[in-house]
């Protein structure tokens, strides 16, 4: 008798954590959503800044050099 309350308990735990998981599937969706996007302006930040340190160390360059 045991060992059937344990197997209905585990089978009513298994019913809540999937009902739970299919609640919380839209917000997994937006999540990845808006990691794409904040990964993609953070991308964008780090490339801006890259032309710029690349900019600068040409420009610093050029003038130790003397334009040769």
């Amino acid at each position: 008798m045991i060992s059937f309350l344990v197997g209905l308990l585990v089978l009513a735990m298994v019913g809540v954590l999937s009902i739970v998981g299919i609640l919380l599937f839209p917000l997994i969706i937006v999540l990845g959503f808006f990691l794409r996007f904040v990964l993609g302006f953070i991308l964008i930040l780090f490339t801006i800044w890259l032309v710029g340190k690349v900019t600068l160390l040409l420009i610093d360059y050029v003038r130790h050099t003397g334009g040769k």
